[in-house]
């Protein structure tokens, strides 16, 4: 079936599927999600979405022309492309520019089976949920390319699905917590597109399971449209707490402006926006009229795109249905709709106080046995642009949380929104990538930069346990070493280096997240493996039709986009072009004081039950049920004999069977578990009374 008769019929099908999407449990019913993702879960170890280019043949199209994108062969990939193994990048000879393609210089990753892992956690950004029918976008600029044929930032297809696309993402992270668990998630910023509350609101509530109306003002199109229509979301795991950095798409205009009284007014009205035709060096068209920005048809399969263009050309100033629900955030509202969701912790990363200061940057530690600290930093310029910024107020308070991590023996991680000088893009001829090895993205010219990237680098090289440099906004995998270079009096002392580590944006080609796996090395150095992950998708949501789930669709508008725009998102070395994956074994080398302190750290059973603490059983065959802190345990021992005699190593699971010896009477069984380096935990034992 083609893709343009699935948007056809596939609305008569959903709707009759959400009567009956209910799943029984005993007595007990939960809802199932309406997109429920393939069963199998893969991550790009394994495969890989290898994008197809569009046939020679196929005509040039605008980018929204959606529904010829199929028939000309935009937006094709093999969902079975090879896997991505992990690369090891040296922190040195990696700096090299050009990039070194040196087989010798980026070996793969051969892991030492001997590691043990402290955390394991997720990372997404750039999700940009939209609200494609708000009155006040800016896909004028972008839908037919025009001065910015490069960039989708006002226009792309993939504003249809960007709720779907979380809801996939969010059961894909479900699924790979079942096989091994995460300490966490964060988010990196630009949950939504235009900070608005609605968006906001769709974000949360996707993340914390509810039922999702997509849609704003009339909702036309919310019965006949798959991509308008009502669905249960599946929600987060409740287990996983997450935690969340602030962009500057949600607070700023289509993150790049300070929404001013019209931009307010018009997002909460009925008047199409109106603004003046905009050039890469003209941000002066926000004063200025005569185009009408536009808004998606919701009563068309593929997203239309309607009231748009040059108001000279309409008889009456085009008007779309009001809704009170699209008004624009303040940074203080944004942080408190974080305290009003059902997922974990609350708040997820802000406070009440932080909410009436208006300061969205904090710490957290994921985990007390591992003394490792997430500083999450509010990198956003404050003026209204995309660029990056610090005032004196976040610098200093960075500078602080830095200092007392350093002191206190903590490895750290810090969370921006915005990197730090990472690799270029592919920049034109005339920008020599030799000379500009860097894409400077918090430069002295930021609108309200007080710290430098040239500043900011010099002190962070001053740290020793500072791991990673984590942030989204570029909507790319790149991964670039910070070595101290030759202006720092810590230059060759690669533990004062650092990895800057860019996620991926949800809504934008490759349409990824990344899971991260920190370990302890048998020289008490650490690796930290960033794996990327596609969210599970389904070619057969509806049992026996063949039809693709909105996810499905979306990531095929997300390739098209990228065909069509040509813009080069994917960059840097060892990226992938094809399928835009980057997986990396990052090696950090640790001060002396670390390391003894990490080779301390030992896996410690934090509680241990025998039948879930029961105090009879008739069974001789019982549960020991367990969980274990510090490094991850690999083989546990029991025993009903203290010393363990005669008792054997087997593999690790938290809930094993054992067998109590034959007579009746009180038995005590004694647990100890070991890790990857054979390093074992402190005997705990229970007690129960066989009979």
């Amino acid at each position: 079936m083609k893709q343009i008769d699935s948007l056809v019929f596939l609305p008569l099908l959903v709707f009759s599927f959400l009567a009956v999407g209910t799943v029984e449990a005993g007595t007990a019913k939960s809802i199932a999600p309406t997109y429920p993702i393939d069963a199998d879960v893969y991550t790009t170890l394994d495969k890989t979405n290898a994008a197809s280019p569009p046939p020679v043949w196929a005509k040039p199209l605008l980018p929204c022309e959606v529904s010829e994108y199929e028939q000309n062969g935009y937006g094709m990939w093999n969902p079975e492309g090879p896997g991505y193994p992990f690369i090891k990048p040296d922190m040195t000879l990696d700096t090299k520019w050009p990039p070194a393609t040196d087989a010798s210089l980026n070996a793969p990753s051969n892991r030492d089976p001997s590691t043990s892992t402290l955390l394991t956690f997720f990372s997404m950004s750039d999700v940009h949920i939209t609200d494609k029918e708000s009155p006040a976008q800016a896909i004028f600029y972008c839908y037919e390319g025009g001065y910015f044929a490069s960039s989708s930032w006002g226009y792309s297809g993939c504003i249809l699905y960007t709720t779907h696309v979380l809801d996939a993402a969010v059961q894909t992270i479900n699924a790979l917590h079942k096989q091994a668990p995460f300490d966490f998630g964060i988010a990196l910023g630009d949950a939504v597109n235009n900070t608005q509350y609605n968006e906001l609101r769709w974000y949360l509530d996707v993340i914390d399971g509810k039922k999702i109306t997509p849609s704003s003002g009339a909702h036309l199109g919310a019965k006949t449209t798959l991509y308008q229509m009502p669905y249960q979301a599946a929600g987060l795991d409740k287990s996983i707490s997450w935690y969340q950095a602030v962009g500057n798409h949600d607070l700023f205009w289509t993150g790049s402006a300070l929404p001013d009284d019209y931009i307010k007014k018009t997002l909460v009205g009925s008047s199409i926006l109106n603004l003046g035709e905009m050039s890469p060096s003209d941000t002066g068209a926000l004063s200025a009229r005569g185009f009408y920005m536009g808004v998606v048809d919701g009563t068309t399969p593929f997203g239309d795109i309607i009231d748009v263009g040059a108001a000279d050309y309409f008889s009456k100033p085009p008007k779309v249905a009001a809704d009170k629900n699209r008004y624009s955030l303040s940074l203080r509202n944004w942080m408190g709709e974080f305290l009003k969701t059902t997922s974990n912790p609350v708040g997820h990363g802000f406070t009440k106080e932080l909410k009436d200061g208006g300061f969205a940057s904090y710490h957290f530690y994921p985990r007390a046995d591992i003394p490792l600290k997430v500083i999450v930093l509010d990198d956003t310029d404050k003026a209204g642009s995309d660029l990056g910024s610090l005032d004196y107020e976040r610098y200093n308070w960075l500078v602080n949380e830095l200092d007392e991590g350093e002191a206190a023996g903590e490895l750290m991680i810090v969370c921006a929104h915005i990197p730090i000088l990472p690799y270029t893009l592919n920049l034109p001829p005339e920008n020599d990538p030799a000379q500009n090895p860097y894409f400077p993205l918090m430069p002295m010219y930021a609108q309200y930069s007080m710290v430098s990237e040239v500043t900011l680098r010099q002190k962070l090289w001053t740290y020793q346990n500072l791991v990673m440099w984590m942030s989204g906004h570029v909507h790319r995998n790149t991964i670039t070493p910070q070595p101290p270079d030759a202006t720092s009096p810590y230059v060759g002392d690669l533990t004062h280096g650092f990895w800057e580590v860019e996620i991926p944006s949800l809504r934008d080609f490759p349409q990824e997240f990344r899971r991260f796996e920190i370990v302890r090395n048998t020289d008490n150095n650490i690796s930290i493996f960033a794996l990327d992950v596609d969210p599970a998708v389904n070619t057969d949501f509806l049992p026996n039709t063949m039809l693709k789930s909105p996810a499905w669709t979306s990531r095929s508008y997300a390739i098209a986009a990228t065909e069509i725009y040509g813009y080069p998102v994917q960059t840097g070395p060892n990226v992938d072009p094809l399928s835009g994956v980057y997986n990396a074994e990052l090696v950090k080398q640790m001060s002396p004081a670390m390391q003894a302190k990490l080779a301390l750290i030992l896996p410690a059973v934090s509680s241990f039950q025998i039948n879930s603490n029961a105090r009879t059983t008739k069974s001789q065959t019982v549960t020991l049920n367990n969980t274990v802190a510090g490094t991850t345990p690999t083989q546990y021992m029991a025993s009903e004999s203290p010393i363990f005699t005669g008792a054997a190593w087997h593999a690790y699971t938290n809930a094993p069977s054992f067998t109590l010896s034959f007579m009746d009477g009180a038995k005590t069984v004694y647990f100890k578990v070991k890790d990857a380096t054979g390093t074992e935990s402190a005997v705990v034992s229970d007690s129960i009374v066989f009979k």
